[in-house]
């Protein structure tokens, strides 16, 4: 399973997007580098940096882009 995340950047920004177990562990960094405004998108497939499947359960996105900070509840149905 995908998930897609989706974002708007009023102004070109430094975006770090993360997602996190429910223990509050990284484990995958998705995005980590300068967008420029406009709409944007990033998909997620369930796994972890490593390239390993994870498990069903509740995990957490944390976007930051300038000092804009937002997470998010995201449930992983395998």
């Amino acid at each position: 399973p995908n998930t897609k995340i989706t974002f708007d950047l009023t102004r070109d920004a430094h975006v770090i997007l993360i997602i996190y177990n429910i223990l509050g562990q990284e484990v995958r960094v998705l995005i980590n580098e300068q967008r420029g405004a406009g709409s944007h998108s990033e998909s997620w497939d369930g796994t972890d940096a490593g390239g390993r499947v994870l498990s069903s359960g509740v995990y957490f996105y944390k976007l930051t882009a300038g000092t804009f900070q937002d997470i998010k509840k995201m449930l992983l149905l395998r």
